[in-house]
């Protein structure tokens, strides 16, 4: 059976597909048969056809350099720049579950590792008007354990002490914590990592840098975070 991990962050452009693509390519190049998979994505791009190109899902691709289809990354393509559930309103096509754990349940039976990426943070509204769902809901669908993203620098104890409370008081397994952004050396930031890891309980797992092309952990303890 596949193993299943869910990149959540403690709110939007925090860095989350980047690190999505960098654990994917970790995974990758480890000999595993690795896949991506995004529930809705917005914000995207079209081709001259007019098609959505679903750019999440081609960075992850083009940096982790996996061959699967990107049709089968994500069965929910919006252009307007916001939350799912507004997208769909101004676009149509709202999210329905069934066809996101249709697409879900088809990574799991064709890869090892599936590395899903949330919306957003994680009270992101994923559809509203026809029905109500949320990014946690997606999440305990699919039955995955989480790895939150942060911003490693002013604010982030807060941001990543409330996401946590929240995730626990949902019944959401945080697995571990990355660290955006990071700056070896910075008293602040040192501070921030040590502070989180008290306030959470959970290990930050991994600290990126700008720029950075490789995650900073074994491939064993990555894998560890998906069982």
């Amino acid at each position: 059976m596949s193993k299943t991990l869910f990149v959540v962050g403690t709110g939007t452009d925090i860095g989350k597909t980047y690190i999505s693509g960098l654990i994917v390519k970790k995974l990758h190049e480890s000999g595993s048969a690795a896949a991506y998979y995004k529930a809705a994505m917005s914000g995207n791009v079209r081709r001259a056809d007019g098609s959505l190109v679903p750019g999440d899902a081609l960075f992850v691709k083009e940096i982790s350099g996996i061959s699967q289809p990107l049709v089968e990354m994500c069965p929910y393509i919006y252009e307007t720049a916001v939350s799912p559930h507004l997208a769909s309103r101004i676009e149509g096509n709202p999210v329905q579950m069934e066809v996101v754990l249709e697409g879900f349940r088809n990574s799991c039976d064709n890869y090892e590792y599936v590395t899903l990426e949330g919306s957003g943070g994680i009270l992101c509204p994923i559809c509203f008007d026809e029905g109500e769902l949320w990014l946690p809901d997606v999440i305990r669908a699919c039955g995955a354990g989480c790895l939150l993203i942060a911003d490693a620098g002013l604010g982030t104890i807060n941001s990543v002490g409330l996401t946590a409370f929240y995730m626990k008081e949902h019944g959401i397994p945080l697995r571990g914590i990355v660290f955006n952004h990071f700056k070896p050396g910075d008293v602040m930031q040192e501070d921030n990592l040590k502070m989180c890891e008290h306030l959470t309980g959970s290990k930050v797992i991994a600290c990126v840098r700008e720029g950075d092309t490789e995650l900073n952990i074994s491939v064993e303890d990555l894998k560890r975070l998906y069982e």
